[in-house]
């Protein structure tokens, strides 16, 4: 087989209720049928990935009952147990899916607490490392508040590590780190996508791991996407990299807490997106993939 090189084994992040984790995991989403909907098309490469991605020195994998829906949690269960005991594996809650594919928020801390459960049982676990709370505007009747105290709840029980925020905004984050130290926070973040840039920075002020979803750019919606920029573009080839590996470099270089999970359901992109951390961003490429966009902006805000 190729010789990929591996996570870098001295760049780690430390995510407090789980364990230090190297800052290049994987995000399972893309594993699941087009749409992250249905079995995957592929589904010996998909357990290949999976495979493959440990052998990478991938420790960290984003995952949820959403993506299939079920199907890759099982997938993750039936191909990596017994599990590693370095491995972390975080789920998010907040929503389920419809008979249409699609995404509708369910907030209220009874059935919070049910999706752990249900992620717990489907992934085989006993405790979730970290479990992130999808934030939706759609229920303003149902306190954040409580929402995030569902999980603080199940995290004295000794169910849930890390409790960690999705899709929030600053003033969100401050009023949950007054319930309850927040272990991660994953909003979308990129080169063309800085809208949270001021959640970023304040994160990265208290150490807190930032998860940028979508780190490539949105594949859901047309123009949003980070490979495709010019400037991404040039600066890969002056490195001799790919458009990818520059976009999740200067993910890493952006700011010391950035924690990111790149999807694949390609052994190669998989093997590309684990080099990432090789690539070394001169001070010229760093000026210039910064001012694609200006901070707090977005060329595209992909939810």
């Amino acid at each position: 087989m190729q010789q990929h090189p591996r996570v870098t084994k001295n760049d780690v992040l430390d995510v407090p209720g789980a364990r230090p984790v190297h800052r290049i995991g994987f995000g399972a989403m893309q594993l699941a049928g087009p749409g992250v909907f249905g079995p995957p098309a592929d589904p010996q490469q998909a357990e290949a990935v999976l495979r493959r991605a440990l052998e990478l020195g991938v420790d960290h994998i984003d995952t949820s009952d959403f993506y299939g829906p079920w199907v890759v949690n099982e997938l993750i269960a039936r191909v990596l147990r017994p599990y590693p005991e370095e491995l972390l594996i975080a789920t998010k809650v907040g929503a389920y899916r419809d008979r249409e594919g699609g995404w509708p928020p369910l907030v209220h801390p009874a059935a919070l607490k049910a999706a752990v459960h249900d992620n717990l049982r489907r992934l085989q676990l006993d405790r979730m490392d970290l479990v992130y709370l999808r934030h939706s505007h759609d229920h303003p009747d149902i306190p954040f508040a409580d929402q995030v105290g569902a999980l603080v709840e199940l995290q004295r029980e000794g169910l849930v590590g890390g409790i960690g925020l999705s899709n929030v905004s600053l003033e969100q984050f401050e009023q949950a780190r007054a319930i309850a130290p927040i272990a991660a926070v994953q909003n979308a973040y990129n080169v063309v996508d800085r809208t949270s840039a001021d959640l970023l920075d304040r994160t990265a002020e208290l150490g807190v791991p930032f998860v940028p979803f979508f780190p490539l750019g949105s594949a859901f919606l047309p123009g949003s996407r980070a490979l495709g920029d010019q400037v991404v573009r040039a600066v890969a080839e002056r490195r001799g990299a790919k458009p990818a590996q520059v976009s999740l470099a200067w993910l890493l270089h952006r700011a010391p807490n950035t924690l990111l999970i790149p999807g694949t359901s390609s052994l190669q992109h998989l093997a590309d997106n684990c080099a990432a951390a090789q690539v070394e961003l001169t001070g010229e490429d760093v000026r210039e993939l910064a001012g694609l966009v200006a901070e707090g902006d977005a060329a595209e805000r992909p939810l």
